[in-house]
């Protein structure tokens, strides 16, 4: 949580350095919040920690995503070999990379950087089934709280989340129309790059998904019905991240759908959060601005 005391000293302080007043916009209000958030006037970061977890969604039957799903333990295996863009960007930041297995279809090799924490190979069709039982999406969300206790532990100074899996565009607008109130429309995008028709089909699949849920399920169980493994995951990073009194950076839609969970579970949570970005989701700008956030 903020420690007021110490924000409002350190506003004080902002408005002494020699500088026009607002002069770095935006970053004073990082440098603030991480304040804020550190409890000391100077903030710190040391090296930081990103927990990709992946997962794959059986809602790709449906036609939803232009890859195929065995792209989503080519792309693990990528990661683990230090070869993606999220590779490159952690090697700039001084942040190591951890790649959370909760349900990619396939076994994968031993890595250092692999945690195995399976609970299931991919979801059920969120469309026409629940995605997952409440007991795996409650494993789901410990196994990404475990992944960022290792990445404490290991001495992450900050947090961020990345997700993998094929179709996961698709459980991430089904779990933000969920628990936002909002109509397929207003959340579904292109993902990978679907064109008009795969569109029309994944929106299908939202409406399909949504129309099944009952009234009443907390947080967690809408998750269960239409949510993703790795979505579920990235909620307990957050959780854990929070819990731990660290900054936390959201990435894409995936990782910020996952972080609307966490919130949604934890309302401390989002004044931790960081958004990295806004992608062309529309989905992505629903969240963030639910979350009061600005990339």
């Amino acid at each position: 949580m903020l420690r007021e005391e110490v924000l409002r000293q350190a506003e004080e302080r902002m408005g002494q350095l020699t500088k026009p007043p607002r002069s770095l916009g935006r970053l004073e209000e990082v440098a603030l919040r991480l304040a804020g958030i550190q409890g000391r006037l100077k903030p710190e970061l040391g090296p930081g920690a990103v927990v990709v977890a992946a997962a794959d969604h059986g809602v790709v039957a449906e036609g939803v995503s232009a890859y195929p799903q065995e792209v989503t333990r080519q792309m693990v295996l990528n990661f683990l070999r230090g070869g993606a863009a999220i590779n490159q960007f952690a090697l700039v930041a001084d942040c190591r990379v951890l790649v959370l297995d909760v349900g990619v279809k396939g076994e994968l090799p031993e890595h250092p950087r692999l945690l195995r924490r399976k609970v299931r190979e991919g979801t059920g069709n969120l469309a026409a089934e629940p995605a997952m039982s409440r007991e795996e999406a409650e494993r789901a969300l410990e196994a990404g709280r475990e992944a960022a206790r290792q990445a404490v532990e290991e001495g992450a100074t900050l947090l961020a989340a990345g997700d993998m899996g094929i179709g996961n565009t698709t459980a991430a607008a089904a779990l933000t129309a969920a628990l936002l109130g909002l109509p397929p429309e207003a959340v579904v995008g292109r993902g990978t790059g679907i064109g008009e028709e795969g569109l029309r089909r994944k929106r299908e699949a939202v409406a399909r998904a949504l129309a099944r849920l009952q009234p009443g399920l907390d947080p967690l169980g809408v998750a269960a019905e239409v949510g993703g493994l790795e979505l579920v995951a990235i909620a307990g990073v957050y959780l854990e991240g929070y819990r731990a009194g660290l900054p936390l950076v959201l990435d894409g839609f995936p990782v910020s759908a996952g972080a609307l969970l966490a919130w949604r579970l934890e309302p401390g949570v989002r004044e931790h959060l960081f958004a990295g970005h806004l992608s062309r989701e529309p989905g992505h700008r629903a969240v963030l601005e639910a979350l009061g956030l600005w990339p």
